[in-house]
């Protein structure tokens, strides 16, 4: 627990709370790109995303004095972000994600890797195009946590902690999204990936 401590999210929090000139600055710039990829893969629409971000860190700024470092910063201000998206969606009464089918095999969605590389299969630009179509056309939790897992390089433990979802099922859903985005590459380029 001293690591965490003497951290430098530790000295950052202790600025911000402290009113030191510039520190909550400083805190946003460090998390507004998190904050971003977060919520605007969930809501899709730049003004809603861009007032979504203004509220999350308005929500930081009151509730950094209860910030215990039982995680990462990141994953504390990820949380509120994702929470603050997945709530203006519920509102607006948009499907967060689609059913699972059926059991799938625990073994099988333990492999994520399964071969399947993105990036060669999106060597070209007409293939990125049909990848972009292709996340874009994902459910709302699917995306956020692509972006997440791809994007952000966050390990499944902190994507559990960002979304309060278990570890088994952010693997789950990221596997069904791979799947369906290599279904949309095979057929948008002909290219079997």
């Amino acid at each position: 627990m001293d690591d965490i401590r003497s951290s430098p999210d530790r000295e950052l929090v202790d600025a911000v709370l402290a009113n030191r000139p510039g520190a909550f600055e400083r805190l946003v710039r460090e998390y507004q790109g998190l904050c971003w990829h977060i919520i605007q893969r969930m809501v899709r629409h730049p003004e809603d995303a861009r007032d979504l971000c203004q509220e999350t860190f308005l929500r930081v700024h009151q509730c950094l004095h209860q910030y215990r470092y039982e995680s990462a910063l990141k994953s504390w201000i990820g949380r509120i972000a994702y929470t603050i998206a997945l709530r203006h969606l519920q509102h607006k009464r948009i499907p967060l994600m689609e059913s699972a089918d059926g059991d799938m095999d625990e073994a099988l969605i333990e492999t994520i890797g399964d071969g399947f590389d993105l990036e060669t299969a999106c060597a070209d630009e007409e293939a990125v195009r049909h990848l972009h179509a292709a996340i874009e056309s994902l459910p709302p939790v699917q995306r956020t946590l692509l972006t997440l897992y791809y994007l952000e390089e966050m390990p499944i433990p902190e994507i559990s902690r960002v979304t309060g979802l278990a570890g088994g099922t952010i693997k789950s859903h990221l596997f069904r999204s791979r799947l369906r985005l290599r279904g949309a590459l095979e057929t948008g380029t002909g290219v079997a990936a």
